[in-house]
């Protein structure tokens, strides 16, 4: 089969890789019919290259048709259309019976010390082959994969696999009152989503805050107020004149490592990512930073008592807070890897009617084959051709 596979820095190909098979009574085999590429595949594209060895698959956004399905596999038949949740859970663990999927005691990648297997991203994760290819093995398949209507385009299911339950936890976490004033920095999908959760569950004001003109458009499109953060010299102090000088209730970061205007960050990361893998791997777990000018950002804006939502995906462990302020203030601050299925069963109410009240058909700006990957994930980190969210066809 074709797949999308890791070769260095920068470098994605698509190449013929063997087709997958099952291996495990719990596993099912998917025809992929949409895939997209996620704001963390670019993660994987620069900073996380020493976790990946060439030849990886990846790819963590998918659907599809169920091709085949272990013996352990009774509630899917061949035929069904499936969504399938990035991270790969078991439903009945310890971690399972309290819904945190995302810490799945049967997937754990304990050799790393971290958290559920995710399909497509890193050893860290498990080295799970991704779903930007014509197949994919699907483990855990009795529990994870969301049965979706046959009727309807795929773009309207697809994001159950990752952005849409991962922008509603990042509003939940959020917790913002009714009729409070949520900001959301960073209108990237989860961005953009967030933003248009948060109206959805009664936020009374929302403020969605970017420098790509292109998002700033989609937000406004769909009510929300804006700000350009190229034209301001003090973002926090901006949002906290803008919402009566105390500001916002509640604050997402949907930004994360990768954040513009932190140029040491930015220049630890190249630094690292120059080093051989196992020194690279070694400088990243024990001495790793990101770029914390969003997060930073985000504490300083919210008013006192308000929470932060940590949406965008962090990897540094040496990186310093003002937890002075953080404590003076308090701020509450809450993050973590989606839990997908938490969220599944409330979001697919929204997305099983004939109206579309999160405007999940309005969030694609290019559809495009598989063999046109490579150029997609360059199109999409250079923000080119008003790129914000991709979808691929194998």
């Amino acid at each position: 089969m074709k797949a999308l596979t890791w070769q260095g820095k920068r470098d994605v190909r698509v190449e013929e890789v063997p087709d997958p098979r099952i291996e495990e009574p719990t596993d099912a085999i998917l025809r992929i019919t949409s895939t997209a590429i996620c704001g963390s595949d670019l993660h994987l594209y620069e900073v996380l290259g020493p976790y990946l060895k060439p030849g990886d698959v990846l790819g963590h956004e998918s659907m599809g048709m169920v091709e085949e399905v272990g013996p352990g596999v009774s509630r899917l038949a061949p035929g069904d259309r499936v969504v399938v949740p990035f991270n790969i859970s078991c439903g009945t663990c310890w971690m399972c019976q309290r819904q945190l999927y995302a810490q799945c005691e049967t997937t754990q990648v304990t050799s790393e010390g971290k958290g559920a297997a995710l399909f497509g991203y890193t050893s860290l994760y498990g080295s799970v082959p991704g779903g930007q290819a014509e197949y994919l093995r699907v483990p855990q398949a009795h529990f994870g994969p969301i049965t979706i209507p046959e009727t309807g385009p795929d773009e309207r299911w697809l994001y159950l696999s990752d952005i849409l339950p991962t922008a509603w936890q990042a509003v939940k976490y959020a917790d913002t009152p009714p009729g409070g004033t949520l900001a959301v920095f960073g209108l990237g999908p989860v961005g953009q989503l967030s933003a248009r959760i948060g109206r959805h569950l009664g936020a009374g004001r929302v403020i969605g805050l970017d420098l790509v003109p292109e998002r700033l458009e989609l937000a406004r499109r769909h009510g929300i107020e804006v700000l350009d953060v190229s034209e301001l010299d003090d973002v926090p102090g901006a949002l906290i004149d803008l919402v009566d000088g105390r500001g916002p209730d509640a604050v997402i970061d949907a930004v994360g490592m990768e954040a513009h205007g932190a140029p040491l960050g930015k220049l630890a990361q190249t630094a690292t990512g120059l080093l051989p893998d196992k020194l690279a791997q070694t400088m990243a777990d024990k001495a790793g930073v990101d770029r914390m000018a969003v997060l930073h950002a985000a504490l300083k804006a919210v008013r006192r008592g308000g929470t932060v939502s940590v949406a965008g995906v962090y990897g540094g462990e040496l990186d310093p807070m003002p937890m002075m302020e953080m404590f003076d203030r308090g701020i509450q601050l809450r993050m973590g890897q989606c839990h997908v299925r938490r969220w599944t069963d409330e979001i697919m109410r929204l997305l099983s009617g004939d109206d579309d009240p999160l405007g999940v058909e309005d969030l694609r700006t290019h559809r495009l084959p598989l063999e046109q990957a490579p150029q997609a994930y360059e199109m999409f980190q250079k923000k080119q051709d008003g790129c914000i969210k991709v979808v691929l066809a194998p």
